[in-house]
Order: C-alpha cells, then sequence, then structure tokens
C-alpha cells in the first residue's frame, strides 16, 4: 500500500531531493591541482547593471573548534527571524532582478518554449486496485496534481476520464484530493504520503502548506466527502493502514525533525486516543513504518540512516544500522515483535508470502559479524519463526549480479537486479519451492522484463494490488520520453499503457517497430563515457547533445552532480532541456562517487565521510573530460547542483575555479562545517554519517578541506553563479547561500563577484515551487542566465 507514483511530468510538480529527510519508504588524500591566480576568459565577464551589488553588514564572532580559532563575520544571518537578514535577501533579490533584466524577451520565449512541449491536460493511465480504478491528472489550467478513482466496472479509456474531469467529472468519478485547492487557500502545497485504507473509505494524507516541511495529518471519509476534524496531527511522516481500515499507524517527528515515535489513532474512538507503541531515544535513528503487500502485517524499521523515497528502486536503503519489527495487522493492538536486534552495516527488508516472511539482507546467517560486503540475498521464515536463527537462504545472487529490490505478489516474486553493472527486472514465480539449498536466479526460471536499449533508468508504478499479475514501471531516459509499460508475468508478454507526448516533437520521434516505444535518438544523441579519475577508478559521464546544433570544440555545455547518499543522479526525460539542447548545448551527467553506482555500496561509502574529495575530483575530472574530448568549448563550461551537489560544484570551484564559466547552485549546502557544528539544527545528527562529525578531530580536518564556504579564494577570479534559496528551508538554511555569496564578494575579484547573484524565495521551502508553469518559469530564469553569463545572449532576445 505505498503511495501513488506519478508519471514522470506529474511527478516532477512533487518531487522530493536532495538534502534528504529521513524515511525508509519502500520504493544509499586531497588530488594536486594547480591554482590559478586569473581565469583565463575569450570573452569577458557580462556587463554589471548600474548598481552595486549590496554589501552584507559583518558582525564580531568567533567559531572555535579543537584548539583552533577564526572569525565568521556573516554568522548573524543564521537568525532568520533577524529583520537585517530579510532586508539584506530583498536587496540581494533586487540586485538579480536588475542583473536579469536584459533577459527578460529571452526568459519569455523560453518559458513560451517550454510551456508549449506540455500538454494542456496530463493524466496518469488509470491502475487498478481491487473495485477502484486510481488515477491522478493535471486538468486544463491547473498547476497541480488531482487524484481520482472510478469503479473498475467501467469500460473507459483513461484519456476519457481526464476529459471527463475538464468538463466538470463524470457522475461516476470520485476526486479524492485536489493539490489545487489546498494551494489556493493557503498559497503552497506540498503533498507528502496519500494512504487509502483496506476498505477503499478513508483517505489519510499529509500536507505541508509553509515550506517548512512539517506535515500535517489528516483523514477523508471519502464516503462523505469530509475531513475528519479530530484527527489533525502536527509532524507526521509515514502513515500505515491495519486491516479493519479503522485503526492508523503514523510516525512522529520530534523537535529537529527526526521521525522518532510510532503511534496509532482509532477512527470513531471517542475521544480520540492515540497510543504510543515505540519511541526510539536514539537521536541518530530515524523511524519509518510501512504495510507489507499483502496488508497482513506492518512492519516498523529503525534506521541511522536513508537515501531518498524517490529513487528508481524500491525499497533498498543505504543505511549503517536496522532493527524491523512488525505488527499483525489483523490484531494491531498486540504489539510490536522484533524481528532481528540491529547489526553494524546490516540492511533489511522484510516481506510477507502467504505464512512466511522474505527477508532481503545482507545479513551472513548463523555469523552476525559476517557481512557480504553489501550484496543482499534472499532468505525466508515461517512467520512463527522470525525470532529464531532458522532463516533458510532461498536465492543468492552469482559473481557479477546484485539484488537491489523486491516487490511481491500473491503468485510471482518482483527482482530489481545490477548484473554486471547493467539494471534489469525480472519475475519468478511463487510460492518458491523449499529444497533446504539455496539457489541462483538463473535456476527459478526468471523472466527478464524486456526493455529499451536506451533505458536510462526505471521506477515501479503503484502496483498496489496483491493479487495482480501485472507489473507496472516507468521507463525513462534522455532521448525516450517517459514509457509507462504493464508486463504480465503469468502471460510473460507486455504492453505498452502510455507514452509522454510531447506537443511539437512527438510527430518526429523514432519509432521501434518492434516493440512500438519511440524516442528522439534521431535528433539527439546520447552517449555514455568513462572517465578515468584522479586515482584511476572509472567514472560514468552521460553525454547530451543535438546531431544538428552541436558543434564540437565550439558549443557551450552544462554539468550535473550530486554525489551524495548513495543517491543515483536524475537522468530522465525532461521536454524543457530541449531548449538547450535545440540552441546547441551540450547537457552532462556526471555519476560521481557518494552518489549511487550500479547497486554497488562502495561507490557511495568511496565518497562519503573521509573519502568525500573523491566525488569532487571525480567531478572535475569529468568537466576536463568534456572540454579536452571537444564536447564542450573549454571556456563555455557551466555546472549546476541542487542541495548536497551544491556542495559538490561550489568544492570543484574552489579547486579548479578556471575550469567553469558558470554555476547554478540551488539550494546549495555550502556552510558545512558551521551547519554540522550545531547538531540542534534538523537532520544535522543524521547527516554525521554521510559527512562525519566535526567534533570529531579528524572529521573536523577531512571537513574543512572541502568546505566550499571555508575554503573560497582570496583575490582570484570566480565563475559567474546564480545560487537560489528558500526561506523557510528546514534542510538548507537560508543563511548559507547568502553567507557564501557575501564571503564572494568580499574575498574574490570584484569584477568578477559582480555576476554572482542569490535569488531567494521568500515565501517556500527546499523544493521551491510546484506547479508545472512555475517550474518552466524558474527553468527559463536558470537558461537564461547561463546564455547572459556564457556570451550566448542573442542581441534580438535583450530589452535593451
Amino acid at each position: 500500500m505505498a503511495s501513488f507514483i506519478f508519471s514522470k511530468t506529474i511527478r516532477k510538480t512533487i518531487r522530493k531531493a536532495h538534502k534528504f529527510l529521513p524515511t525508509t519508504h519502500p520504493i544509499n588524500t586531497l588530488h594536486s591541482y594547480f591554482y590559478s591566480s586569473s581565469r583565463h576568459q575569450t570573452k569577458p565577464p557580462p556587463e554589471p547593471p548600474s548598481q552595486l551589488p549590496p554589501a552584507a553588514k559583518k558582525a564580531p564572532f568567533k567559531v572555535t573548534a579543537h584548539g583552533a580559532s577564526w572569525e565568521d563575520p556573516y554568522h548573524w544571518m543564521s537568525n532568520t527571524h533577524d529583520p537585517n537578514l530579510l532586508n539584506h535577501l530583498n536587496k540581494e533579490n533586487d540586485y538579480s532582478e536588475a542583473f536579469m533584466a536584459d533577459t527578460r524577451n529571452l526568459q519569455r520565449t523560453l518559458f513560451s518554449e517550454m510551456i508549449s512541449r506540455v500538454p494542456e491536460q496530463i493524466s496518469t493511465p488509470p491502475e487498478r486496485w481491487g473495485p477502484w480504478l486510481y488515477y491522478q491528472c493535471i486538468p486544463e489550467r491547473k498547476e497541480y496534481p488531482v487524484l481520482c478513482r472510478k469503479p473498475a466496472v467501467e469500460n473507459t479509456s483513461w484519456v476519457n476520464h481526464m476529459l471527463s474531469y475538464a468538463k466538470g467529472g463524470s457522475v461516476n468519478e470520485e476526486i479524492l484530493l485536489d493539490w489545487n485547492e489546498i494551494a489556493q487557500e493557503y498559497g503552497y502545497v506540498h503533498v507528502g504520503t496519500c494512504r487509502i485504507s483496506p476498505d477503499h473509505r478513508f483517505l489519510a494524507y499529509t500536507i505541508d502548506v509553509t515550506g517548512e516541511e512539517h506535515f500535517l495529518l489528516q483523514v477523508k471519509d471519502l464516503q462523505n466527502k469530509t475531513v475528519i476534524p479530530s484527527l489533525r496531527v502536527e509532524g507526521v511522516v509515514s502513515l500505515a493502514w491495519a486491516q479493519d481500515s479503522c485503526t492508523l499507524f503514523y510516525t512522529l517527528c520530534d523537535q529537529s525533525q527526526r521521525p522518532y515515535r510510532v503511534q496509532y489513532t482509532t477512527l470513531g474512538s471517542n475521544p480520540v486516543c492515540d497510543i504510543i507503541i515505540y519511541t526510539e531515544k536514539d537521536s541518530r535513528f530515524c523511524v519509518d513504518i510501512t504495510n507489507t503487500k499483502d496488508g497482513k502485517f506492518i512492519t516498523v524499521n529503525s534506521n541511522s540512516r536513508t537515501s531518498s523515497e524517490e529513487g528508481t528502486y524500491l525499497h533498498i536503503i543505504h543505511i549503517f544500522y536496522t532493527s524491523v519489527y512488525v505488527v499483525d495487522a489483523n490484531n494491531p493492538k498486540n504489539g510490536l515483535r522484533k524481528v532481528h536486534n540491529r547489526v553494524s552495516g546490516v540492511q533489511f527488508f522484510l516481506e510477507h508470502h502467504r505464512g512466511f516472511f522474505y527477508i532481503l539482507t545482507n545479513l551472513h546467517v548463523g555469523d552476525e559479524n559476517e557481512l557480504l560486503d553489501g550484496n543482499h540475498y534472499l532468505a525466508r521464515c515461517r512467520v512463527e519463526d522470525v525470532q529464531s536463527a532458522s532463516w533458510e537462504k532461498v536465492i543468492v545472487p552469482t559473481k557479477g549480479t546484485s539484488i537491489q529490490d523486491m516487490d511481491v505478489f500473491d503468485e510471482h516474486l518482483v527482482l530489481y537486479l545490477t548484473k554486471v553493472d547493467y539494471p534489469m527486472i525480472c519475475s519468478i514465480k511463487m510460492p518458491i519451492q523449499s529444497n533446504k539449498k539455496e539457489v541462483a536466479i538463473d535456476d527459478l526460471d526468471p523472466w527478464c522484463f524486456p526493455m529499451p536499449s536506451n533505458s536510462c533508468s526505471f521506477s515501479p508504478g503503484s502496483n498496489h494490488d496483491f493479487m495482480n499479475s501485472v507489473y507496472r514501471v516507468v521507463l525513462s531516459s534522455p532521448v525516450m520520453p517517459d514509457l509507462i509499460v504493464d508486463y504480465d508475468m503469468s502471460t510473460r508478454t507486455f504492453s505498452i499503457v502510455h507514452q509522454e507526448d510531447v506537443l511539437g516533437i512527438s510527430s518526429n520521434l523514432h519509432k521501434n517497430e518492434a516493440n512500438e516505444w519511440i524516442n528522439i535518438s534521431s535528433s539527439y544523441f546520447c552517449e555514455r563515457k568513462e572517465v578515468i579519475s584522479h586515482d584511476g577508478t572509472i567514472v560514468p559521464l552521460t553525454i547530451l547533445y543535438s546531431h544538428k546544433a552541436h558543434k564540437m570544440g565550439q558549443s557551450p555545455g552544462i554539468i550535473h552532480g550530486y554525489g551524495s547518499y548513495g543517491e543515483t543522479l536524475e537522468k530522465s526525460w525532461c521536454a524543457e532541456r530541449l531548449s538547450l539542447l535545440d540552441r546547441g548545448w551540450v547537457v552532462a551527467f556526471a555519476d560521481v562517487r557518494g552518489g549511487g553506482g550500479g547497486g554497488d555500496p562502495s561507490w557511495h561509502k568511496n565518497g562519503s565521510g573521509f573519502h568525500k574529495l573523491n566525488s569532487i575530483n571525480d567531478f572535475i575530472s569529468c568537466g576536463d573530460y568534456l572540454i579536452k574530448e571537444g564536447y564542450v568549448h573549454k571556456d563555455q563550461l557551466s555546472a549546476i547542483g541542487h542541495s548536497a551537489g551544491g556542495l559538490l560544484v561550489a568544492a570543484a570551484i574552489n579547486m579548479h575555479p578556471e575550469l567553469f564559466r558558470a554555476a547554478i547552485l540551488k539550494v546549495p549546502f555550502l556552510d558545512i562545517c558551521n551547519t554540522l557544528l550545531d547538531p540542534s539544527l534538523p537532520l544535522t545528527v543524521l547527516d554525521y554519517e554521510e559527512f562525519g562529525n566535526p567534533q570529531n578531530k579528524s572529521h573536523f580536518d577531512s571537513i574543512m578541506k572541502y568546505s566550499p564556504y571555508d575554503n573560497i579564494n582570496r583575490g582570484i577570479c570566480y565563475p559567474a553563479m546564480l545560487l537560489t534559496a528558500s526561506l523557510h528551508d528546514s534542510r538548507v538554511g537560508v543563511w548559507e547561500a547568502a553567507k557564501y555569496v557575501a564571503r564572494i564578494r568580499e574575498q574574490t575579484c570584484s569584477n568578477c563577484s559582480s555576476s554572482v547573484i542569490l535569488k531567494t524565495n521568500m515565501s517556500g521551502g527546499h523544493f521551491g515551487e510546484g506547479g508545472r508553469s512555475g517550474q518552466c518559469e524558474e527553468l527559463a530564469y536558470e537558461y537564461a542566465f547561463l546564455m547572459k553569463v556564457m556570451g550566448q545572449l542573442d542581441a534580438s532576445e535583450t530589452d535593451f
């Protein structure tokens, strides 16, 4: 009973990302570079506006750690209630507006291009769950999704579902939740989690209406279409229903936004009484809950750290410690049963099938001190034996193959695999016959799902129905509009349910006659290269460009990077990106260490903590490669990083400022040392395992080698930069970008630093504006900034 999965076009309106709020929801020596005293540009920096950039006030403040002391005159900005900060941010916004004034026509042109490619109405194909067909749509002239359902007995195409909503809805259609209504009432909306009760009568959901990610739980009675007024709980993250459809479990956050407690409430009880069943007292651990696929159990997971809830795979998460408990969903008041104690470095994921628990784990059975180097196998045991040592190994992957995830149906097991660095999905018939001997996957007659050869990513659909034999997957790549495919595991056939329509170019797409999926590879080229990093490690680099517009050795380019939390860099289809490609730009994606690496846990490990410099050097090596191989002009390379990706890009700029002509740092994590020295800030303690705890001397020394704010070079030229921030961001404080810009202006070349601008959203949070036109406006602004500072601004597109 997972959250509803959006098609990519819809998901982009609510995408979570970057410095992750922990959850286990099912779905991880400084290299020598010679600093240059000046950048060797073939074109001068753009003319700054007539007004001077704002100068931030300085206030004495001394930071002390491990016997060392240094001044941080911009520390005062961390007080977001200081009226001086609001005044300064407004001045920065005014300067940004003046700096970008001559790009307004270009912004309008770019926005018009982007919005013209998006259909007026967008809908996901319906998925059957019990007696209902559930689907989502963004109606015409609306910004946000609407969750709907219709009786499954009606034989109506999903296109007609969408059209019926546009006409006011049909008699049998039910609108369950309308994001647009919430946004209209509060001015902002971020829907966290949606859960339908087993009897399909109630919808439990969480909403954030401030941008601070403080989610409010509400329960809607779908029978009488009213929100239950007595069930409003603040600070809720994850949800799970018991089988009675009246008992609702939820996790509650503490003051640092850590989900630490599991409670349940009973609908209809008078008075409403919430019962605590588990409290995690250790601040290093977060608690998450979910249902097993068949709904018969609720799992309670206490983890030291997780990655994103929107990764390619459903369930496997990058954690160092975990303990798992189960609750009988038919007898929810009977309390918890522990599955296993915490073991350092061990991961568990548990499902239920016909009286057996199936457990995906890297724990070596019989020896808790022996791990499998992150490689997971599938074990099982009878429900009554879960606490014993009698787990039976069912599937042990062969060399070169790793199991990343699983999903369980009544008659099939779905496995997400990596085989020789190539991701794939297969299904196996259930139940697996016990022969008391571990087997390889190939011994179980698996069906490997057919996929396009150019598919870079795949993510599961909702797949709610345990009894279903059809598995839905969303496939995507930089040159293939999102493709929704149903794989019938019983007949071993598949059908294409829907492919995203891109107005204006769909008629020119290349169609694969055999499988009927289409791509734009005839017009846009996507290739994967292997880049040798500073220590000989091979780093994957995906390069995208237009056959017609790209010019070797002359084109401008932008390289994306992230490199944290074991998260795979997003490389799926993006129609808005065509506005760059058609102008000759190269768009590249560097899968540096610290991020996801084809399911190899060591890829994350070798780019985090003491090894963080590896991810930064990987990124620099990839940028060098683009220039040396002629993909990008030597003075036309830009970079972009979101949140923790901003740390990656900014650190690379400090190490190699002459490599980049421009950069975009979106809600960037820049003041890492000062932030991690303050454990009272949200998520700080949880980030110790990713970056280290600077209260420890060795960790402090490691962090200070790359901390962007603390390593800005004095007196040299820096690239033009656009930084974005949000006043109510609870993940990355607004002061991080503001302090960084202030120090850039103070310490670097004054001519270049006038092309560093800070744009702050004074009302939103970490994810900015969620509407589809709002996202196009944001991208148009960013692209216009790049074209201006890279000297690509056409005179016909300026306002002067």
